[in-house]
């Protein structure tokens, strides 16, 4: 017997391709959980984020702002201040990505016993 094929929807698999550009990358959670504690400047990130450059941290706050993660505010200054927080949409993400660290602790104390 042939089982048939399950097709992923257009929408899914933009859907798939959206989370593993945000997630996939591993300093977007990184960014994501340091702006949620209150770490809302780039230079302060890059400080904090041990092993993150200017430029991959650049990238990353352009990406998490593009896709709705973080909103970006900046500041008539001299010098200029930039700070970041998150977007409704960006609470929602790390609480999803809170669960499934709950999940992996629950899985792997599981493991243990």
């Amino acid at each position: 017997m042939k089982i048939p094929e399950k097709k992923i929807s257009n929408r899914a698999a933009n859907t798939y391709r959206k989370l593993e550009e945000v997630v996939g990358c591993k300093w977007s959670v990184s960014v994501l959980l340091s702006v949620d504690s209150g770490i809302n400047r780039p230079g302060a990130l890059e400080r904090h984020i041990h092993g993150i450059s200017t430029k991959v941290l650049s990238e990353r706050l352009r990406k998490l702002t593009a896709y709705g993660l973080l909103q970006k505010q900046s500041y008539p200054e001299v010098p200029p201040r930039t700070e970041y927080s998150l977007t409704r949409s960006g609470e929602k993400l790390l609480y999803i990505i809170l669960q499934i660290q709950n999940l992996d602790a629950e899985i792997d104390s599981k493991e243990t016993t």
